[in-house]
C-alpha cells in the first residue's frame, strides 16, 4: 500500500511540496530525475516545471511527465 498525493507546491530550485492522504507535508527533490530521458529534461525549462498538478493520485505535467506515486514518498523528506 501507498499513500496518494493530495497536493503539489512547485519551487524555483526543483522541489516540490507534496502533501500526501494522510496529510504529511514533505519535500521532493526533482534535481537528481532532470537527466532521466527527454521527457524530464524538459523539466528543467522552469515554466514547463511549473505545471505540476495532481492527478489521480501521483504528480504530472503539461509535456505528460509523471512519477510513480510508490516512489515519491520513500524519496521525500518531512517537513516540520
Amino acid at each position: 500500500m501507498y499513500l496518494g498525493v493530495k497536493a503539489v507546491v512547485p519551487h524555483n530550485d526543483y522541489t516540490l511540496t507534496l502533501t500526501f492522504e494522510n496529510d504529511e507535508k514533505r519535500l521532493f527533490d526533482m534535481k537528481p530525475y532532470l537527466d532521466f530521458g527527454p521527457v524530464f529534461r524538459a523539466l528543467k525549462n522552469l515554466a514547463l516545471f511549473h505545471s505540476v498538478k495532481v492527478a489521480f493520485d501521483t504528480v504530472e505535467w503539461a509535456n505528460n511527465a509523471d512519477l510513480d506515486p510508490e516512489m515519491l514518498y520513500p524519496n521525500s523528506t518531512p517537513i516540520e
